[in-house]
């Protein structure tokens, strides 16, 4: 069953209209829609559908699926602590309400279209913890207060010339990036894997993606393909897909990439997400004041709002064990509390004026949903702005060491930080506190079950 918003026009041309989806199945150009949803490990998950049954079943009355798909660790595992979904509630189905607007072909898959879904249970009530429930919720919070949020997130990678058959085997150590060399900006490096990058780009772009460029970064294999800003919903939308067929798309060509916020030692996997408010009756700009040139106060009160709840919101921005790792000093990665002008070294840094006017959280990494992370910006920043909260001033020089309120560097503390949080509740509610305090009790127990390659090497023998 589609959900009942009213459609718009197609998000780009190169979007599918029903009508055009339509009449590409009944000329035999698709044979295959996969209908899917982002699981709160920001992955896709759902089923692939026959096209025609898709038309004759599927479009009208929606499909199901079971609803443990939101109470599963990251190795699918049924894990307790969830009041949506457990063996006493019998496991039960919830179903995938199809978003239409969503509509796009998969280019690198023959015959394949793809159709994204909001969760709702069967009375057709959201499931309130869902990421993407959760960030429309957000969303319609800032139209209320007369905005639309505008977005773009920078997704790096790392990409290896392993299988990721191979990878898996060799326990995904001793792998052989696509550069041996650091290549930041680097034509040459980047052109040892253009096949890959090239492929990305062109399919992403089919994909309805407005593909901006790519570029390579400063860990060995280390890539960057950026995507123009769009609503902040279709950019969710578009991150969950381009992480899925980055992923795919790699493996058709016999190569493995990670989005890992930090595989190994040097660098790791950033997710830079830029963020501005327009005005929903007319879509001005409101982040910046052109007579005077400079910032809106509003602009002030939505950035110090997010540096506001920060700590307690650290969870939506780094939500598993390895997303601390990269929060060292030195690495381009924040480790404080921060804003500043064109500060790569703070945890928020405001870029552009007039109607380029934006803030960047550089905090998330290549492992984050961006829906959750997304909402969690509009729900600090929202609330700066019903507070009319002051914005500290300029963080100037080196963040590292300027003495700032350090953000939350293990996940232990993160959860401590969001489970105690009275504001996350009041912006959220208990249900989604604790439905993602449980997700992070959940991998903390996983990871303190485990015995790591670290323990084994100074162990096993010396010990």
């Amino acid at each position: 069953m589609s959900t009942d918003q009213p459609r718009g026009d197609l998000r780009n041309a190169r979007h599918l209209s029903e009508a055009r989806l339509r009449s590409m199945i009944e000329a035999g150009e698709i044979d295959t829609v996969v209908v899917c949803f982002t699981d709160m490990q920001g992955r896709l998950q759902g089923k692939r559908m026959h096209a025609a049954y898709f038309v004759d079943h599927v479009l009208a009355d929606g499909t199901e699926g079971c609803n443990y798909l939101l109470a599963v660790d990251v190795e699918m595992n049924t894990v307790d602590g969830y009041a949506i979904s457990s063996w006493e509630k019998g496991y039960g189905d919830l179903e995938f309400a199809l978003d239409l607007d969503t509509l796009r072909l998969l280019p690198h898959l023959p015959g394949t279209a793809m159709v994204q879904c909001d969760l709702v249970w069967l009375d057709h009530t959201p499931v309130v913890q869902s990421p993407r429930t959760i960030l429309k919720t957000q969303l319609a919070r800032a139209r209320e207060l007369g905005f639309v949020a505008l977005a773009g997130t920078e997704l790096e990678f790392i990409a290896f010339e392993d299988r990721y058959e191979d990878a898996w085997t060799a326990g995904y150590r001793g792998l052989t990036p696509v550069n041996q060399y650091n290549v930041d900006y680097s034509v040459l490096g980047t052109t040892r894997a253009e096949p890959l990058l090239r492929a990305i780009r062109n399919a992403m772009y089919g994909a309805g993606m407005d593909v901006e460029s790519a570029k390579g970064e400063c860990n060995l294999g280390q890539q960057e393909i950026g995507f123009l800003y769009a609503d902040a919903l279709t950019t969710a939308d578009n991150h969950a897909v381009y992480k899925n067929a980055a992923k795919e798309i790699a493996a058709q060509q016999g190569r493995a990439i990670t989005f890992m916020a930090k595989y190994d030692q040097r660098e790791g996997n950033s997710c830079h997400i830029h963020l501005s408010l327009r005005d929903a009756a007319d879509g001005a700009v409101v982040f910046w004041d052109d007579r005077s040139g400079q910032r809106t106060p509003v602009y002030d009160s939505f950035v110090a709002g997010i540096l506001h709840t920060m700590t307690d919101l650290t969870l939506l921005y780094a939500p598993n064990v390895n997303s601390y790792k990269r929060f060292s000093s030195g690495s381009f990665a924040p480790t404080s509390v921060a804003w500043g002008l064109d500060n790569r070294t703070c945890s928020v840094r405001l870029v552009g004026h007039g109607k380029s006017a934006r803030l960047e959280n550089r905090l998330p990494g290549g492992d984050v949903n961006p829906y959750l992370a997304l909402a969690a910006m509009l729900a600090g920043g929202l609330y700066g702005i019903e507070h009319r909260l002051e914005l500290e001033p300029e963080t100037t020089g080196n963040a590292y060491t300027a003495g700032k309120p350090q953000v939350p560097h293990t996940l232990r503390d993160a959860r401590a930080a969001f489970a105690g949080s009275a504001l996350a509740r009041e912006l959220f509610g208990d249900d989604v506190v604790d439905h993602y305090t449980n997700a992070a009790d959940v991998e903390l127990a996983a990871f303190d079950a485990a015995v790591t390659d670290w323990e084994l090497r100074r162990g096993f023998e010396r010990l």
